[in-house]
């Protein structure tokens, strides 16, 4: 496989945050751009690196896994540089630290724009205007680069002064209503924050449109992506029936939204542990009939089309989830599918850190330890390109990691101006005490 990557030559100016606007320059990243986050020792983005700067391991074990995940709860005195949950959002990147708000760090910012093809960012409104660094003056420093605006729910409209992390992005755009189970409320759902890795992938594919357009035109461009937007592509369905027919869908549970019959999740024998279940057509219905030994209340012919199991959708249900109870899930999984029927285990994090076939496919990345995490294995990019190595070519971008290279490598600076750089204290590689104190 050739070693090309497609963005290959390109230059992200990352100032990125959170996992939604941190997936876009992920995904550039991935593809062979060189991301350069930005980021200021004396100022904490919230749930950017870490849940907070300075945890103790009691408070670190109360932390759920996707908000933490430090390794053996102990996030140590950088827990910036070993929370999974966010800093997996750094692979491929480089990391470089200046304080923007003081003269000298914002001509540094600028000296960087000039250098740069893309500028992402997903910033509070106004922030990067109060920087001095509207669209115009980004502009003037580089004409044809390509602006890249992730505002929570767009810079217009009536919720132009939300601030929003996943879970609200979610609920605005509907998900906390559609999914779920029927006879729950939406305040009883799990948080998933889907939205911020659908921003990623819009946010990426709307930069490398960009790109194409600037190759054949050379013009820049600026975009505004609204997160809650791209949300809301979640659920077509239910868009168009409210558009189209006047309908207001609502959750429907495990059920298929496009008629499927049974179509579930049912618990199996052991401690949570369950499997999922989708008869895709009449065919597979006949064979798990086949498959279960043809009970009696399966043979029932109104059973035999989908409009008849459709409307006796519980009753089969429950006598499913009565015969999944006695079985062993992965046993069952895999003798199911030999039969021609859709079905795969629902797997815990524990479960898929385990299992086979993920190993095989290469949905983990193994990578040597840090002075702040352990040797582990990460996840992989889920998605391979035909014509390039599309991997995790380095470990996510510690703290400041990159300073050397930015100010030497691409920034030119001297001896002497590293030097002042480092006593004014733009160049580190820990925020600073006031920033963890503060927590």
């Amino acid at each position: 496989m050739s070693q090309y990557l497609p963005l290959e030559g390109v230059r992200v100016c990352d100032f990125s945050n959170v996992w939604a606007g941190q997936s876009v320059s992920m995904y550039l990243a991935d593809m062979g751009a060189e991301c350069i986050k930005v980021e200021n020792p004396y100022i904490w983005n919230p749930m950017t690196r870490a849940a907070a700067p300075k945890l103790s391991p009691m408070v670190a074990a109360m932390i759920t896994p996707w908000m933490g995940g430090h390794p053996n709860n102990d996030p140590g005195p950088r827990p910036w540089n070993n929370s999974p949950a966010f800093i997996h959002v750094l692979r491929n990147k480089k990391s470089f630290t200046v304080d923007s708000r003081r003269p000298e760090g914002l001509a540094i910012v600028k000296a960087l724009i000039r250098l740069s093809d893309v500028l992402p960012e997903n910033l509070a409104l106004g922030t990067l205007e109060k920087l001095g660094l509207d669209d115009d003056a980004i502009r003037a420093e580089r004409p044809d680069i390509i602006i890249l605006h992730l505002p929570a729910f767009g810079k217009t409209g009536a919720y132009v002064e939300g601030r929003g992390y996943g879970a609200h992005i979610d609920s605005a755009a509907g998900s906390s209503i559609l999914r779920g189970y029927a006879d729950l409320g939406p305040e009883s759902n799990t948080q998933i924050f889907a939205g911020d890795y659908w921003v990623g992938v819009h946010g990426a594919f709307a930069v490398m449109a960009a790109l194409r357009h600037r190759r054949r035109t050379g013009e820049g461009q600026t975009i505004e992506l609204s997160q809650v937007e791209c949300s809301a592509q979640m659920f077509p369905q239910a868009a168009l029936d409210a558009a189209w027919n006047g309908r207001e869908q609502h959750s429907i549970g495990n059920r298929s939204v496009e008629g499927y019959v049974p179509n579930g999740v049912f618990a199996t024998r052991g401690d949570d542990r369950w499997i999922a279940i989708s008869c895709r057509s009449d065919d597979e219905w006949r064979a798990l009939t086949m498959f279960m030994g043809r009970p009696g209340w399966a043979m029932d012919d109104a059973l035999s089309t989908v409009t008849g199991r459709r409307a006796n959708e519980t009753m089969i249900e429950e006598r499913i989830a009565e015969w999944c109870a006695g079985q062993d899930r992965d046993e069952l999984f895999h003798a199911l599918q030999k039969a021609g029927v859709t079905a795969g285990p629902v797997l815990s994090a524990r479960d898929a850190a385990d299992d086979q076939h993920l190993a095989v496919s290469g949905a983990w990345t193994h990578l040597p330890a840090t002075d702040d995490y352990p040797e582990t294995d990460w996840v992989s990019p889920a998605y391979r390109f035909s014509k390039s190595d599309v991997r995790i070519r380095t470990s996510p971008a510690l703290f400041g990691q990159h300073n050397d290279y930015v100010y030497r490598d691409v920034l030119g600076c001297s001896e002497d101006e590293i030097a002042r750089l480092t006593e004014a204290g733009h160049i580190r590689d820990t925020f600073d005490q006031s920033v963890i104190d503060g927590a």
